[in-house]
């Protein structure tokens, strides 16, 4: 059989599943970490790397100690294998989506994708009707799962591992409230007014300790309103009129300039963090026309084009 100028016959290859354990073990750093990536036992990944070094008959990673370190020869070879997945997964989604013209699955945190996402996706179906779109839910404490999803929005402070990011929308975040609760407990001209309130928390109390700090109310406390899982209970607890909450400015513009909620102080926090668009840092392969419209869309839309 004649194969394509530097094609390499399949029957000369090592293992697949070797060569996958291989990538995930160095790409994480941990054998523990792949397994769990892949499914499998930690044994079995450690099984198909030692599988490896003897067919290449070199050692591929240092082990000192419970601690694995790819050799400079693995970081190359983990490199290379990292690009060829890439490659293979993108050939075999434009292969499935031949027939079904350009998809996308967009991976975005519930709130974003309930608040600021969805509403203004009617727009990008007027003018991409070609485009075939699948929202589903990022969980903060969940690794996105490049296989399944092309583009992914999250928020944070800064770099995700293994993936390349672009600044969405600014994450600075300002008390706010329901304007009926306003004109009922404020008004609320300094910050020492709110204290004794009912303050609205998002997971924990740390960003209304973090606020207080801002605003000068050193040795205050935030009172122990309620705490909500998600921002979008946050927010509908805001909306509802039962105290008031801190809210990334960004993500409740809507709210903002329609008069649902108001912004007391200009006091902000999280001045640091961002929605960002993320992408598998290794995504060069994996682009498509119909992913840069999506990713141009997103852009333009957040800065109000």
């Amino acid at each position: 059989m004649k194969f394509p100028h530097g094609a390499f016959p399949v029957s000369r290859l090592p293992s697949l599943n070797a060569l996958r354990c291989f990538e995930a073990a160095a790409r994480s750093g941990s054998f523990s970490r792949a397994a769990e990536e892949l499914n499998v036992t930690q044994s079995a990944v450690s099984h198909q790397v030692r599988q490896l070094e003897q067919w290449f008959g070199i050692t591929l990673f240092d082990r000192l100690g419970r601690q694995t370190m790819p050799t400079q020869k693995g970081q190359e070879l983990a490199r290379s294998l990292a690009e060829a997945f890439d490659i293979m997964a993108a050939a075999c989604r434009r292969l499935q989506q031949s027939d079904q013209g350009p998809a996308l699955t967009i991976a975005a945190l519930p709130s974003f994708a309930t608040i600021w996402l969805i509403p203004k996706l009617s727009q990008f179906f007027r003018e991409h009707p070609e485009i075939s779109v699948k929202v589903v839910y990022a969980f903060a404490d969940h690794k996105v799962d490049f296989d399944e999803v092309d583009i992914a929005v999250l928020w944070g402070p800064g770099e995700w591992d293994g993936c390349r990011s672009t600044k969405l929308l600014p994450g600075s975040t300002v008390p706010i409230c329901n304007p009926i609760y306003l004109e009922k407990e404020g008004p609320f001209d300094v910050p020492q007014t709110i204290l004794g309130k009912p303050l609205l928390h998002d997971t924990d109390r740390l960003d209304w300790q973090n606020w207080m700090r801002h605003a000068g109310l050193k040795h205050a406390g935030p009172s122990p309103g309620p705490i909500f899982q998600d921002f979008n209970l946050l927010r509908a607890a805001a909306l509802a009129g039962q105290g008031i909450a801190l809210c990334p400015k960004s993500l409740i513009a809507d709210d903002l300039a329609s008069g649902r909620l108001v912004q007391l102080f200009d006091i902000d926090i999280k001045q640091d963090y961002a929605y960002s668009i993320i992408e598998p840092a290794s995504g060069i392969a994996r682009r498509t026309e119909a992913l840069d419209t999506f990713k141009d869309w997103l852009l333009s839309t957040a800065k109000g084009r």
